[in-house]
């Protein structure tokens, strides 16, 4: 009930309320995002959502498209620009996220949506992130977010959603706004961790070997 009904309800309810609170600020960040780096001012990237079905997520964004003189796109440490990074500690870049929620890709809270071409390297058991929609925010993300290794992350996923409930969401919004305002376990550049998934497995099949 809590999951097929109440939960897709709050969360356009969670939207009709914020939008006055986060609209002017998101016109500032649009504004400021396409004077710092230009056009366009959103990020649109195709990820994996519930059932598998690919949607594509918004963001506002944080680097430049420059290239190398093969035409191919520079490292993302060196097209990310100061004002991208600013956006990314402070999770401003997320705020399109709450389109995402009003076309139903998204909830406010779930598994965080990842890429298309992760699909073959999950487990059975991390599988599981797909039987809910993905989220803005979620356990993971509150516990550690890309400071934490992917087999950890990707087990938060399907732990969240064994016990998916009202009282548990409400625990992860709380802890992402605390999150949020002391930028705790931000890392501007997450492939500087941990990774690409399918590079991380198999790097790890190598070393068991």
């Amino acid at each position: 009930m809590y999951l097929t009904v109440i939960k897709p309800l709050l969360d356009k309810v969670f939207f009709i309320l914020l939008t006055p609170i986060f609209l002017p600020l998101y016109i500032v960040v649009a504004v400021l995002t396409y004077i710092k780096i230009g056009s366009p001012i959103i990020f649109s990237q195709k990820r994996i959502g519930k059932d598998e079905k690919i949607f594509k997520m918004y963001k506002f964004r944080s680097m430049t498209n420059e290239k190398n003189e093969d035409g191919t796109l520079k490292p993302d440490q060196e097209r990310i620009t100061k004002f991208g990074a600013f956006l990314r500690l402070s999770s401003l870049d997320e705020l399109p996220g709450l389109f995402n929620v009003l076309l139903g890709n998204m909830s406010f809270v779930g598994p965080r949506p990842l890429l298309v071409h992760y699909l073959p390297y999950y487990t059975e058991r991390e599988k599981k992130r797909h039987q809910v929609r993905p989220g803005i925010t979620g356990l993971a993300q509150v516990n550690g977010r890309n400071t934490v290794q992917w087999d950890d992350r990707l087990e938060m996923d399907a732990v969240y959603v064994e016990n998916i409930s009202f009282i548990n969401d409400v625990k992860i919004l709380f802890k992402t706004a605390y999150k949020v305002i002391k930028k705790e376990d931000v890392v501007v550049i997450p492939g500087k961790l941990g990774g690409q998934l399918h590079v991380y497995r198999a790097n790890k099949i190598n070393s068991d070997e």
